[in-house]
């Protein structure tokens, strides 16, 4: 045949591969996993660091990274959550804690990169040295505005920064003896880009904002310039400027009183934390907090595998939907339930169905590489949720030790014996989450474990992200927002993958080697 015609009969034959609906045929196949198939080549046509990877994890909330920690007490507390949000995805903190200890994460999530921070720690001119050292200490900074009052709102006479106490031996000494009085302000009604330009003129780091009668209303931060800079696809709000976060809470009538300690601190998302969704507790919950802060906060409903137990949680008005029943690497709910399903299965049937009402999803759990956040995006979610593959970086909670020569640190599931015993009943998410916390047994339904030190995300979630876009770039596809739309029209294509072709895709017939991710 003449060459030219190649692509008039590519058409008359038809394209290679699977559309996703054929791919997931329950009938033939079961259930399947992300190592089940494989994605085929597309057309490219674009270069790989333009892919645009912007997202929404629920009608109202867009990230630029599809990325997602999970709210383990092993995974995400609040260096986690900063981190992630300034690498463009957010943090989900634990719920297994006191209300307080929670909403004191959140608050330290939403200080972290303030723009306008509109309550800034004031002292007055009575104030001590002492009492600057000791917030240095707690908080991390000593730049801080002294009113009449020692309160925001009252008349600014003056800044202490660490050049005025940083030679002081008494401690004793009051702030009126050594404060700036020659503030550098702007006034109330600027807007961020006016302060921190002021911010570059002065060559200060902190910018009082006053009102008309010089009463202090906020402050700009110069460290939140420079993190601006370092980076620029953090998850922000429009409004506030602050970063974003997430929090976990429970189903039961405490956890009420824990969502408004955690609204009041700021939460941008909140996610009912269940691993068994489809209850009456939780569309009770998500119908209260829609109620209850309609517009403050999104509401993240879940777990769920099945259209079934999505139809329900959408009608109740969830933004958006949490899957995943027992995949998780430290997850045994499958094995000792007989209950959920496989995830590749779950993520496709879910994310269909939820689209219909444009209601963003996560797949949460059974992520272990790029390679399976391109495969949970291709069947139709919006974000991945990461436990697993974020536990033994240095931002999760937990100390490292040795063991054989590896550095490793702990990392355990939420319906782990040893996590439910950490709190008592009433502030244990972990016993809330797997409705154990009246059970005079207690059935687990996770494991305890460790990790390898994997350093920091600010390294791996870079990687994450660049093999991600250069995923996209082989599937032919320029922007995640037109991944799903290529897929259900059928332009992006799949196919089955044998357990020897398993083998064939990873490292084989080798005698010895070293696998580094990145560098």
């Amino acid at each position: 045949m003449d060459p030219q015609l190649a692509i008039q009969e590519l058409e008359k034959m038809g394209g290679d591969g699977l559309t996703a609906s054929e791919l997931i045929d329950l009938k033939n196949t079961g259930g399947m996993t992300y190592n089940d198939f494989l994605i085929l080549p597309g057309y490219i046509n674009f270069p790989a660091d333009g892919v645009s990877l912007e997202t929404k994890i629920t009608r109202n909330i867009a990230l630029k990274t599809p990325l997602m920690s999970s709210p383990m007490d092993t995974v995400t507390e609040s260096e986690m959550a900063i981190t992630m949000a300034l690498l463009g995805g957010i943090g989900i903190l634990h719920n297994n804690c006191t209300p307080d200890e929670q909403a004191a994460m959140v608050r330290k999530v939403k200080k972290f990169e303030n723009g306008f921070i509109t309550d800034p720690v004031v002292l007055s001119a009575q104030n001590k040295i002492r009492d600057v050292l000791e917030i240095k200490h707690r908080l991390g900074f000593a730049g801080i505005p002294i009113t009449d009052n020692g309160k925001v709102g009252g008349k600014l006479i003056g800044i202490v920064a660490n050049r005025d106490i940083g030679f002081r031996e008494d401690v004793d000494t009051e702030l009126s003896a050594v404060m700036t009085t020659d503030v550098v302000t702007a006034r109330y009604g600027v807007t961020l880009a006016e302060a921190n330009q002021i911010l570059r003129d002065s060559k200060k780091g902190k910018l009082p904002i006053v009102d008309a009668e010089g009463n202090l209303v906020s402050l700009v931060a110069r460290s939140d310039l420079l993190k601006n800079r370092d980076y620029p696809w953090a998850s922000k709000h429009p409004q506030t400027k602050q970063l974003l976060v997430g929090a976990a809470i429970g189903t039961r009538p405490a956890d009420r009183l824990r969502l408004a300690k955690l609204v009041e601190a700021g939460l941008d998302v909140v996610v009912i934390d269940s691993s068994q969704g489809n209850s009456s507790f939780q569309i009770e919950m998500i119908k209260h907090i829609k109620e209850t802060y309609a517009g403050r906060v999104d509401v993240l409903a879940g777990n769920v595998v099945t259209r079934d137990q999505a139809a329900n949680l959408i009608a109740a008005g969830a933004d958006g939907l949490r899957i995943g029943m027992g995949s998780g690497s430290i997850c045994i709910t499958q094995e000792v339930m007989a209950v959920g399903r496989p995830q590749g299965t779950g993520v496709y049937q879910v994310s269909q169905f939820a689209r219909k009402f444009g209601v963003p999803t996560v797949a949460d759990g059974g992520i272990s590489n790029v390679g399976h956040i391109a495969k949970a995006l291709a069947l139709g979610a919006s974000c991945v949720m990461m436990g697993s593959l974020l536990a033994g970086t240095s931002e999760a909670p937990g100390e490292y030790f040795f063991l054989d020569g590896k550095r490793l640190k702990k990392y355990r599931g939420m319906g782990s014996l040893d996590a439910m015993e950490k709190n008592d009943s009433d502030n244990s998410g972990s016993q809330a989450r797997y409705f154990s916390e009246s059970d005079k047994v207690k059935v687990a339904q996770g494991v305890t474990g460790a990790v390898v030190d994997k350093g920091s995300i600010k390294q791996f979630i870079p990687y994450l992200i660049t093999g991600l876009q250069h995923s996209l770039q082989d599937m032919g596809v320029p922007r995640l927002s037109e991944l799903w739309p290529m897929v259900d029209g059928g332009k992006v294509r799949f196919e089955h993958r044998s357990a020897a072709a398993q083998i064939e895709g990873g490292v084989h017939d080798l005698f010895s080697y070293e696998k580094r991710l990145y560098k």
